[in-house]
């Protein structure tokens, strides 16, 4: 070959060059993701011995949980992060205001129930949207551990005295 040969360009398209076609497509920056439906619901959560009384609404994303806000109830950052699950699933945070009434349990357990009350509430406003990433990721299930009676002649409920051989 001479310096002087041009050579000559190739056009292909995606699938002469062997690359597979993805089933997931890019959505563009113009459009949302997908709609979402905004109403207000209701819903129960119940974790341990934590009762979770919950309401959502149309609104800017303020929480209220007995009166006070989010970050003064659940002065934790884990536990903020965990009631906030069910919105970073579905990518819908500052979008609805929540109202709670939480009683029984602790910190943990009143944080769990707060989660699942709200996964139920997402769930009820639009059940074929919201549904499947809720029930995938695990928020619409409820978490049955309970704590263990006490058994007769243990100190707790697996817990024996100790043992003295003489």
């Amino acid at each position: 070959m001479t310096e002087n040969s041009t050579e000559v360009e190739e056009t292909y398209t995606a699938d002469e060059q062997g690359i597979a076609y993805s089933s997931e497509s890019s959505p563009s920056a113009d459009t949302p993701s997908r709609p979402a439906t905004i109403a207000p619901a209701a819903a129960t959560g119940r974790r341990k011995e934590a009762v979770a009384r919950v309401r959502i609404v149309p609104g800017t994303g303020v929480w209220t949980i007995n009166g006070r806000t989010l970050d003064s109830y659940f002065p934790n950052k884990l536990h903020q992060q965990v009631v906030n699950e069910p919105f970073a699933e579905l990518q819908l945070e500052g979008r609805f205001d929540v109202i709670a009434r939480i009683q029984g349990g602790g910190i943990t357990g009143q944080a769990g129930a707060l989660r699942l009350g709200v996964a139920r509430c997402l769930n009820s406003i639009d059940v074929e949207a919201n549904r499947p990433s809720l029930k995938k990721a695990g928020l619409l299930t409820r978490d049955a551990r309970v704590i263990e009676r006490k058994k007769a002649g243990l100190k707790k409920a697996r817990k024996a005295p100790q043992y003295s051989k003489r």
